[in-house]
């Protein structure tokens, strides 16, 4: 009998080759679906909120639908961080949650989330998280319910169905006058001709000859799938870029037009290149606090900013195109004489570039044990193969990645910053590494580790290509800095026992390749004997949890 289950799960093979979860009673049917279908292939996690940055890991890095399928009760709770995430950052995620049997709603069901009388409603709470959320109560509400929330999370977000157990082993009921949507990496993205707004054609027509034109670009530009408009609009703009933390991918590195990172954890000439220009494009950039903090005076003293993309800017600008982000950057690139997604000229200097120097911020000099951050990245920057993907975790490593770590050409880049949630790299990489089918690096720190590094074993069990380097102080470094900076700096409740985390996970794990290295040289052993591996590996780096990171708001007071 072919089932709701069967029908989703074939629905969803246009969009995704991998659904991630957890298992349970109340999701079973799926994961029996999922057996069945030679196309979607079933990963379970250790951990509901792992399953999720694997799925927004894969939406974020592959282009397509990230999938999620958890139990009801806990398991459905688990989700909603990772979730919020998702939603804060624009990432199409689908959460397919178990139910009780509709039939047991409000008569004491285990896990009952019917919204009864003295019940949480589970349609309400992910609601909140969630472009479009509903429960499918009868078995003919499926595809639409599924088409539309397919088209939800397309628009950048999760949409969640709410599945009742014995509504996904009902028989299937397609109803036939459903649209059949388009796979996801086309959907995304818009071949729109629309013209600029006149304000914007206005502003880009007065810029004078030979004025400094600056491009901001923003997670938009991944979501949009527009590097190579990014790149021709630059070339057109005869522009230097700038990226925020969370687009370090956006434009090449390499580039002798690239010249930093914006923000918090950004470069200090950053400021200066917007103040100074004529022009300042921010290209799906909207430039929350993180991106623009030290930018708020240079972009009013910038006589035309202007914004690209679908989300509003947080700063005041002189005109903005709100609408399809790739199509609105071929129209500056056409409007100034480029032409957008044209091949790079081998032996041009945008093919061959020389990477400049950027400037770095200045951190007090560290003097406990261990490897700095400034060295410790550059051997991870010198070991990283071209094609190779980052995903990099929250606080003084992620600090440290985002200010100093060069993106190998092709790679991609990825961070949780619309909730910082820590331990988000794990899973997200995991996610990365099956989406883009080649090997990503993920780089924690010891807290975000023993929140949800245990997804180490997912990467394990399935053998995906994931090399995990844990920075270890044995603190929550971040915490401390700023019981430092901020505080007395007398006490700590961050500070932690020594924990031998790479012995553990060796023991843990006998077939798994692992290594600590306490000196810089054998970290550069490490990552080298890495290259060899098709597998998952594990670096231990034993680091100082009194170094102060690469971070503006700590530096401000350091040195005030």
């Amino acid at each position: 009998m072919r089932t709701v289950a069967d029908l989703v799960v074939e629905r969803l093979a246009a969009h995704t080759g991998h659904v991630f979860g957890v298992g349970g009673a109340n999701i079973e049917d799926l994961y029996d679906a999922l057996h069945r279908h030679p196309g979607v292939t079933g990963i379970v996690a250790k951990h509901e909120f792992g399953a999720a940055t694997m799925a927004d890991g894969y939406a974020r890095a592959a282009g397509r639908l990230g999938v999620v399928a958890a139990t009801s009760g806990g398991g459905a709770m688990n989700l909603l961080a990772a979730l919020a995430e998702s939603f804060d950052s624009r990432v199409p995620v689908l959460a397919l949650v178990g139910q009780p049997p509709t039939g047991l709603e409000g008569r004491g069901a285990f896990q009952d989330t019917s919204g009864a009388p003295g019940r949480i409603d589970a349609e309400q709470l992910f609601a909140q998280v969630a472009r479009y959320c509903v429960k499918v109560r009868r078995p003919q509400d499926i595809t639409v319910a599924l088409d539309r929330a397919i088209a939800a999370a397309l628009t950048g977000g999760p949409a969640i169905l709410l599945l009742p157990k014995d509504i996904q082993a009902a028989p299937a009921v397609e109803n036939e006058a459903s649209a059949t949507l388009e796979s996801a990496p086309t959907a995304r993205r818009s071949d729109d001709h629309r013209p600029l707004p006149d304000e914007v054609a206005a502003l880009l027509a007065g810029m004078p000859r030979g004025g400094a034109a600056v491009v901001i670009a923003g997670p938009g530009i991944a979501a949009a799938d527009a590097r190579a408009e990014l790149l021709a609009a630059v070339r057109a703009l005869d522009a230097t870029v700038l990226v925020t933390p969370d687009a370090k991918d956006a434009y090449p590195n390499s580039d002798p037009r690239f010249a930093g990172v914006v923000g918090v954890m950004g470069h200090p000439t950053a400021a200066r290149l917007v103040a100074e220009a004529e022009l300042c494009l921010l290209a799906g950039a909207p430039l929350s606090l993180t991106a623009r903090a030290g930018l708020d005076a240079a972009l009013a003293a910038c006589p035309r900013v202007l914004s690209l993309g679908s989300e509003p800017p947080y700063v005041p600008v002189h005109a903005e195109a709100r609408g399809p982000l790739a199509a609105a950057l071929r129209e500056v690139a056409s409007s100034n004489g480029g032409t957008p997604g044209a091949p790079l000229e081998p032996g041009s200097a945008d093919a061959q570039p020389d990477r400049l120097p950027l400037s770095e911020l200045t951190v007090p000099p560290a003097s406990g044990p261990g490897v700095r951050y400034r060295p410790a990245v550059a051997a991870i920057e010198a070991a990283l193969e071209p094609g190779t993907d980052v995903v990099a975790d929250a606080g003084n490593t992620g600090a440290a990645v985002v200010h100093h770590l060069g993106i190998p050409a092709d790679g991609r880049f990825l961070i949780a910053l619309g909730m910082g949630g820590m331990g988000y790299s794990f899973g997200a990489g995991i996610g990365c590494a099956l989406g883009r089918g080649r090997r990503t690096v993920v780089i924690a720190g010891d807290g975000a580790y023993f929140m949800h590094g245990h997804e180490v074993h997912t990467a394990v069990e399935y053998q995906v290509p994931v090399t995990f380097i844990v920075f270890n102080n044995n603190a929550h470094a971040m915490c401390v800095t700023r019981e430092q900076v901020f505080y007395s700096g007398a006490y700590s409740f961050n500070r932690f026992r020594a924990a031998e985390i790479g012995a553990g996970v060796a023991a843990l794990f006998p077939e798994l390749p692992v290594w600590t290295a306490r000196t810089l040289t054998e970290f550069e052993n490490a990552l080298d004997k890495t290259r060899a591996i098709p597998g998952p590996a594990f670096i231990e780096l034993q680091c100082d949890p009194d170094e102060i990171p690469p971070f503006a708001p700590f530096l401000k007071e350091s040195f005030a």
